[in-house]
């Protein structure tokens, strides 16, 4: 049974107002052993779309740092509270050496017991913005994205778990969508025997994304995990909004364990402290189903696994 959560932002994230208190509190009625903050810490987060966000996804590491501190102490006999962060990682050549050596500046300085690496911008703009699809089909979008992932593994090794590999599909735009239709890509029908309305935003994840079409890049991508002894999160907010999948997709969970990997970090990217630890049920199920027997939470950088 799954009693941590090791995916969580606050009001350090530029997305969230939740208070880390709430998050304690949901965290303790639902009788967790330990809990994470991951706050979002994106370098260089592109200009324009920190206007579009309303913020650039950096917080103050000093404040942050003293705010996990003092709530470590005052629960401390109560349920364990790992300071971390959800680093962003860019492939741009003009700030590739820049972020990774600013993070580990960053990683030295306070003790962080996990990192989240995820891919997050590429082409100096953030793919939630229609503007990445432009001229693009979904395979075209998805395939670059995943280059940028491939690109981001080789280069940085200063995260511990790879952060929701294959999000991006909630995000493909309206005429992308419309693109890969329009070019042949198969597209199941909704439940109700229709086609899907191309106007809703994540019905490219529902009806058209196959983990398949892009094996050579994820292959690529776990099995430098795997060699560099990092792991793969399973993130459960595809299920929050209503992809009907926790990211990666089932194909690729399995995929990663018959490539051999074991490391795997469980979250649910909750924002709100009513979505902690979403769907984490369907999550156990699922990973016991293609023969997980441990998810791990990190100690001072350090994996230690649980019984699932």
């Amino acid at each position: 049974m799954i009693k941590h959560d090791f995916h969580l932002h606050s009001y350090f994230s530029t997305d969230s107002e939740e208070k880390q208190e709430n998050i304690i509190e949901e965290a303790l009625e639902r009788g967790f052993s330990g809990i994470c903050f991951t706050d979002h810490m994106d370098l260089y987060f592109p200009l324009e779309c920190s206007k579009k966000s309303g913020g650039d996804f950096n917080f103050d590491a000093d404040e942050y740092y003293d705010c996990i501190m003092k709530l470590k102490h005052k629960y401390r006999n109560i349920i364990k509270i790992y300071l971390g962060m959800e680093i962003g990682l860019r492939d741009e050549e003009d700030l590739k050496d820049k972020c990774v050596k600013e993070y580990n500046e960053l990683i030295a300085k306070y003790p962080f017991d996990f990192i989240i690496g995820s891919t997050h911008c590429l082409e100096n703009i953030d793919p939630y913005w229609e503007e990445y699809w432009d001229g693009r089909t979904a395979e075209e979008g998805l395939r670059r994205y995943y280059d940028a992932i491939d690109k981001n593994v080789s280069d940085y090794d200063c995260f511990d778990s790879l952060g929701h590999l294959d999000y991006l599909v909630r995000y493909v735009s309206e005429g992308a969508a419309l693109r890969s239709f329009q070019a042949g890509q198969p597209c199941k029908k909704t439940a109700e025997g229709g086609m899907p309305d191309f106007s809703e935003k994540r019905f490219y994840g529902k009806y058209m994304y196959d983990p398949k079409d892009y094996m050579d890049y994820t292959d690529s991508i776990m099995k430098k995990l795997i060699d560099k002894g990092r792991a793969l999160e399973i993130n459960t907010a595809g299920l929050k909004y209503g992809l009907g999948f926790a990211h990666p997709k089932l194909e690729l969970l399995k995929r990663y364990r018959e490539l051999g990997g074991e490391l795997i970090t469980i979250g649910s990217d909750a924002h709100r402290a009513e979505h902690l630890a979403y769907d984490f049920d369907k999550a156990s199920e699922l990973l016991i189903n293609l023969g997980y027997r441990y998810y791990f939470i990190y100690n001072n950088r350090k994996p230690e696994g649980n019984l699932l």
